[in-house]
């Protein structure tokens, strides 16, 4: 197992994909399942969460700037129970990324398809 407890089994070529164009996204920003999943041309979003549920490299291929189309924050490693959601939330406000009232992130840096 890598440090963030994930498989460290090699990743496929569709989560090599996946997370190549996550590397796009900058600090402070956070994108869609969706939008990831048309910049990678895979019209799954959940295929996208299954890759960066996956991810033996985080934080350095930021799967927490991943959050659901409605700006909720969607699981963390394929967990949904609160430490996973709070260390989540955690990491994207120490990057600087600005929640609603809600919970909701404000904004999403929109990908360009590979």
């Amino acid at each position: 197992m890598s440090p963030t407890n994930q498989p460290t089994k090699a990743p496929t070529v569709f989560q090599r994909r996946v997370f190549e164009a996550l590397a796009n996204v900058p600090p402070g920003k956070t994108t869609t399942y969706g939008i990831l999943a048309k910049a990678v041309g895979c019209r799954s979003a959940q295929a996208i969460g299954q890759a960066l549920r996956r991810n033996p490299e985080a934080p350095r291929i930021p799967c927490h700037r991943v959050v659901r189309n409605d700006g909720s924050i969607g699981g963390f490693f394929g967990e949904n129970d609160p430490a996973a959601l709070s260390k989540k939330r955690s990491l994207l406000e120490a990057e600087g990324v600005a929640f609603d009232a809600s919970g909701r992130v404000e904004a999403v840096f929109i990908l360009r398809q590979l």
